[in-house]
């Protein structure tokens, strides 16, 4: 939902009615490989990395991207972030399709692993 009194969202939407009988709340992933090492030394390397294991872990959970309803962006270079912002706009696009949840981008200090420069949690709500 996004009222037309509302700035017009890009990216995101400004509130998500979640419908549904399961609720899905997806840890915060970061560029972690299989063998949980960080991989990309660009910020849209690790926030493609981060984002397909979100979407990894939602699919194991039995849900599609259209399922989530909140995500939360942290990172440690807001400046790069919104520097790379239609290139970010197009991997989520990719992976994720048109839908959009309503989402929050949050600048930090550093994350767990010293190298990952972006870190994805989220919430869905499954049918």
């Amino acid at each position: 939902m996004n009222p037309p009194t509302l700035s017009p969202p890009t990216g995101f939407s400004h509130a998500v009615v979640a419908t549904g009988t399961r609720l899905v709340l997806l840890a915060g992933q970061t560029a972690l490989d299989a063998d949980g090492k960080i991989v990309g030394d660009t910020l849209p390397a690790q926030f493609t990395q981060a984002l397909t294991n979100l979407l990894t872990a939602l699919r194991e959970s039995g849900g599609t991207p259209a399922d989530l309803a909140r995500v939360t962006v942290y990172t440690t270079d807001v400046a790069a972030y919104r520097t790379h912002a239609r290139e970010l706009g197009r991997i989520w696009r990719d992976l994720a399709g048109r839908d959009y949840p309503a989402m929050a981008v949050i600048g930090v200090v550093r994350l767990w692993d010293e190298e990952a420069m972006v870190e994805i949690d989220g919430m869905a709500m499954l049918p």
